[in-house]
């Protein structure tokens, strides 16, 4: 188990927001923190501390008059950290390559992977294809409905008809190297994990799984690590210092 940072990108600024508050209609969201400093900077300082694996996301759709300045954000970020840290966000067969290229260690998949609702087998298998399965995340970010955790695609907006289960996994798995899973509906409120869902994942291990999503504490660090057996990795945003919190960055950097 180790912390895996991130670098979340909207309107052209890294941003922390409420997850499920994001509407492309408008640009708008719900908004915990904007940084004055550049997405470079947080990935020069993640560079420097020896953390690698963390995300960066675009959160702009492609035709958000933001979405140019909000990449080239991403673009920079990458620059800086050569081989350090992932990217999602619009990511599809035609430009992973390039995002590799520009200097992301993986390509962060969601939205691209889906077709009315369910997975495109044909889509992943040319994804696969164009970089490469061990270049490949994909994003299994979910919102529980019906007592199930289902797949949320398009900036969190859309509900699929993919449940998060042992099977989906075991399927999904021959086309990546890793899972990243946000629990939605605690992103950036602070209040705790999704326990059931981490209980779900955590008792899957063929790959490696990143969780984040409503982790604020030591306390609730700990819970993660017992609730998953210290199998799988986490990420925290709002709740760190360095995005107005009050966890201190330089403590929880150390964490393994």
């Amino acid at each position: 188990m180790k912390f895996r940072p991130c670098i979340d990108i909207h309107n052209g600024k890294v941003k922390q927001l409420v997850g499920g508050s994001l509407k492309d209609k408008g640009d708008l969201a719900t908004e915990n923190f904007v940084s004055s400093k550049g997405a470079a900077d947080y990935a020069k300082m993640y560079k420097n501390d020896g953390l690698k694996g963390g995300h960066i996301i675009i959160l702009n759709a492609k035709d958000s008059e933001y979405y140019q300045a909000t990449r080239k954000q991403a673009l920079e970020a990458l620059a800086e950290y050569p081989d350090g840290m992932q990217i999602g966000g619009g990511v599809n067969d035609q430009n992973a390559k390039e995002y590799i290229d520009a200097g992301a260690s993986h390509v962060i998949v969601t939205s691209f992977v889906f077709k009315d609702g369910q997975i495109n087998y044909e889509r992943l298998e040319s994804l696969k294809n164009a970089v490469g399965s061990k270049h490949i995340v994909l994003d299994l970010s979910c919102r529980k409905k019906d007592g199930n955790y289902y797949i949320v695609t398009d900036r969190w907006q859309k509900f699929t008809n993919e449940i998060i289960n042992q099977e989906l996994l075991d399927r999904l798995a021959e086309y990546c190297s890793e899972f990243l899973v946000h629990g939605v509906d605690s992103e950036g409120k602070s209040g705790g994990m999704e326990k059931e869902l981490v209980s779900i994942l955590s008792k899957w291990n063929r790959i490696p799984i990143t969780y984040a999503g409503g982790i604020a504490s030591m306390e609730q660090i700990n819970e993660f690590r017992e609730t998953c057996g210290g199998k799988m990795d986490f990420t925290i945003g709002s709740a760190l210092d360095i995005f107005g919190g009050h966890l201190p960055y330089d403590t929880i950097k150390n964490i393994k």
